[in-house]
């Protein structure tokens, strides 16, 4: 296993950290896909429990975006822990004050804040696969993050409680959370390692927060970074827009639910969605490594969930209770949402020498982005149009998603500048492409995302 890792990419050193985030993601997704179904059932409307979701995106869109450049100056193990902490203390006051007191202003505001903690937790275990690992296979080991992110957030975050809420109900469900993110916190403790580079050593605090204000601002001075930004929060629209409305659609009659599954009938659905990105993820990343890093993404990812988004909407409806062909539509939308796992380092190559930090922190904010945005469409539309129309309006932002990424063309490592691959010598060795000098070096002033130089931009 160890072996099949280092093939990944994926060095000794990183590889309990890469557990650490699967095993601390479990208690972050515990309540993923009952929350707002437990919302409705205590009173409020379904607007108010999407909103809770879609704030909770918002706060961890912040969380995200400060994630890298925080990581980048101040360690990523220290960021961190600090995530970790600041999750584990605010979901203590979310279920022993917020829920019980029923005042919805208390719950929106504490679980909104506790959407800062587990960015900062993962995001910033990114930076370090950038500093220990070669650019030629960051995508690969990209892909096992997200599998190790999907095991925890998607497999035992929703097949667990499945179980454990029968027996114990869904409040007391929630504190079945608190155990793995605190063996997570442990682990991150005791085996992430420490920052090869520190950036922020020897930086005043105004260059702090001009380092921090670079992973937004580079959005607005490079447009390839912000059409791989736009892409990637439309990635994972479906995967944080279905656990709010699918729960209230399957399982009650709330503006127009069809009732036709039991709430945990309705979570081992969708848990079969990460038990594919178990396999998937790491899939793509060495398919996109070997085989091109865009058209994958367009055709396996853009249009792939394009046709998932309204799969859950009409199966349903033309099939009834049917768990079988309900777990088909969640294989597509698994292997769908799995082929995008070349945009950090697409991201990193059109940012150029000396701002890989920048585009990661840039990457981190459009993955927190999409947990605001993928609920946040179901808030608006879901009172005007209906499950189909938000369904549907998923759809079409997947098509738009599929035309951005033909204006997207980075020069990878043995392609040629349309995206062929460069026939190996007698040697054994790709031709040097005069335009892409060598990306196996490690930058001492980046992060050490290790790209020499890149096609400008």
């Amino acid at each position: 296993m160890i072996r099949l890792l280092e093939r990944l990419g994926v060095p000794r050193v990183l590889m309990l950290g890469f557990l650490a985030v699967a095993i601390f993601m479990t208690g972050d997704g515990f309540e993923l896909t009952f929350l707002s179904k437990f919302m409705v059932d205590q009173g409020f409307t379904s607007s108010q429990a999407s909103l809770l979701v879609t704030v909770y995106g918002l706060f961890a869109a912040a969380g995200g975006w400060s994630a890298g450049m925080l990581a980048e100056m101040f360690g990523a193990r220290r960021v961190m822990m600090f995530g970790a902490c600041w999750w584990i203390g605010i979901h203590l006051l979310f279920l022993g004050v917020a829920i019980p007191s029923r005042i919805y202003p208390l719950i929106l505001g504490l679980y909104a804040l506790r959407g800062i903690g587990y960015p900062l937790f993962i995001y910033s275990f990114v930076v370090l696969m950038a500093q220990h690992i070669s650019p030629s296979r960051l995508a690969s080991a990209t892909g096992f993050f997200w599998t190790c992110f999907s095991l925890g957030i998607g497999v035992f975050g929703a097949y667990l409680p499945s179980f454990i809420m029968p027996v114990f109900g869904e409040y007391r469900t929630f504190w079945f959370a608190l155990p793995f993110s605190i063996v997570g916190t442990i682990m991150c403790f005791l085996f992430v390692p420490k920052n090869k580079v520190v950036k922020g050593e020897g930086l005043g605090r105004k260059e702090q927060l001009k380092e921090l204000a670079e992973g937004a601002t580079i959005l607005v001075t490079n447009r390839k970074i912000l059409i791989c930004a736009i892409i990637r929060i439309i990635n994972n629209l479906l995967l944080y827009g279905f656990p709010v409305i699918m729960p209230l659609y399957l399982c009650t009659t709330h503006n127009g639910g069809i009732n036709i599954f039991k709430t945990e009938e309705w979570m081992r659905i969708w848990g079969f969605v990460f038990v594919v990105t178990l396999i998937f993820n790491t899939f793509w990343g060495w398919f996109m490594d070997r085989f091109g890093w865009v058209w994958p993404m367009r055709w396996f990812g853009c249009a792939v969930l394009a046709v998932g988004s309204v799969a859950f909407y009409y199966i349903p409806q033309w099939f009834g209770a049917n768990a079988l062909m309900m777990i088909v539509a969640s294989i597509i939308v698994g292997i769908g949402t799995c082929a995008f796992s070349s945009l950090p380092t697409i991201m990193t190559l059109y940012a150029g020498e000396g701002k890989q930090g920048a585009a990661l922190s840039a990457y981190n904010l459009a993955a927190g982005l999409t947990t605001f945005a993928g609920p946040g469409v179901a808030t608006i539309l879901l009172p005007v149009i209906g499950y189909g129309g938000v369904c549907w309006t998923y759809a079409a932002l997947y098509v738009l998603a599929f035309v951005l990424t033909l204006f997207i063309r980075p020069r990878q490592p043995g392609f040629d500048e349309h995206g062929h691959r460069i026939a190996k010598a007698k040697n054994g060795t790709a031709p040097q492409d005069d335009a892409v000098p060598a990306v196996n070096t490690v930058s001492e002033e980046s992060i050490g995302v290790g790209v020499a130089a890149a096609e400008a931009v």
